[in-house]
């Protein structure tokens, strides 16, 4: 059931990672410069429904997480979290047409690397 755990904190986290950038790209928006404006531009993003939806996506991702301490060290769950990392790129790849580039693969396949080798039991 841990496992479980780690897989909905990665799955919530990518979720609301994804659905910010989507609604606020697809919404056209640029931050305004003025400090006040900033906050009233944010605020009024807050309010909608997909941008709220990818907050309280952040929110049920603590939830797992909580419960994957439960089950867990934190020192061999945390790695799982690159995960996220993995998946973001990839999505956003897929989704978003961003651009793929040698170094971006290097480091995704050092992360991955590095999932291996903290995941190892002693």
């Amino acid at each position: 059931m841990g496992y479980f755990y780690i897989f909905g904190t990665i799955f919530f986290t990518v979720y609301g990672q994804l659905v910010l950038k989507w609604r606020i790209s697809s919404l056209n928006f640029t931050l305004p410069n003025d400090f006040l404006d900033k906050v009233l531009f944010l605020f009024k993003l807050v309010f909608d429904p997909f941008i709220f939806s990818g907050f309280a996506a952040a929110f049920i991702a603590s939830f797992f997480w909580m419960a994957t301490m439960t089950k867990f060290e934190l020192s061999y769950a945390y790695p799982f979290m690159s995960g996220a990392f993995v998946l973001v790129f990839i999505l956003s790849v897929l989704i978003f047409d961003e651009i793929v580039t040698w170094q971006k693969i290097l480091g995704l396949m050092f992360i991955v690397a590095g999932i291996i080798v903290t995941s190892r039991s002693v």
